[in-house]
């Protein structure tokens, strides 16, 4: 593979190629003027990003990869700052969930989350580090969750991966801030995306009810966010977790 250096800040986001990762590559694409390089486990939905992203698709580059194959997610991240010369933000967006009451959740159901939603940053963010080190500079971001900050009943396995990746951010921060490496975290609260709007309407009404803003967030919502924290505007923050929940969390 030939090195070129972009002229271009080059992303990377995991997970991209629907809902909040899809609303965050077009972001940092179309707001930020970034190549992106959306990693995501469904070949059909990678196939079909060039046709569905919209302005600025020529910048876009999408691969297909199980993100909790460490081999494999780090060949990648070097692959793509081999291609393109640098690599200035990592967003480890990639998540799951296996929902179910904490005495009734198998084995399997635990670990695929940890893996899928916790492994797969660390792995990212690792083989991220290696790069932005050396080229003294970047922003490595992760989407946590509500759910990691305050628990959720019947998550049991979706919240500690989450309040794993505020862990982490907050390591990767101490650790690389002295080479310019900043790490931050997002927690979404309540957004509208296709798993949300499977649920019943009474499941909404009550979660309405916990959130003061009394709406749903959007996923540009969270977008927005990453596009800040992947900016110089964030140049003076690191191992910080956003909350975007419309006041949950106060």
């Amino acid at each position: 593979m030939s090195s070129t250096t972009s002229e271009k800040p080059v992303a990377i986001v995991t997970g991209g190629s629907r809902g909040i990762g899809l609303e965050i590559a077009r972001e940092l694409v179309q707001t930020l003027g970034m190549r992106v390089v959306v990693v995501d486990i469904v070949e059909s939905q990678i196939n079909e990003l060039a046709d569905s992203f919209g302005p600025g698709a020529e910048n876009i580059d999408g691969r297909v990869m199980d993100v909790t194959d460490s081999e494999g997610l780090t060949k990648l991240v070097d692959d793509v700052a081999e291609q393109y010369g640098r690599l200035d933000v990592m967003v480890n967006n990639a998540g799951i969930t296996r929902d179910g009451l904490l005495l009734r959740m198998s084995d399997e159901d635990w670990q695929t989350v940890i893996n899928v939603n916790l492994s797969s940053a660390f792995y990212g963010t690792r083989a991220a580090a290696k790069h932005m080190v050396r080229q003294r500079g970047g922003s490595i971001i992760n989407i946590s969750s509500f759910a990691g900050v305050e628990g959720n009943r019947g998550q049991a396995n979706y919240s500690s991966s989450k309040a794993g990746l505020i862990g982490l951010t907050k390591t990767t921060a101490k650790e690389l801030s002295s080479k310019n490496v900043r790490c931050n975290a997002i927690a979404p609260g309540f957004i509208q995306t296709d798993m949300t709007d499977a649920l019943p309407q009474k499941a909404k009404d009550m979660a309405l009810e916990f959130i003061p803003l009394k709406r749903m967030g959007q996923a540009q919502d969270i977008a927005y966010a990453v596009a800040f924290l992947a900016s110089d505007r964030a140049a003076y923050m690191t191992g910080q977790v956003l909350c975007v929940d419309g006041g949950m969390h106060m």
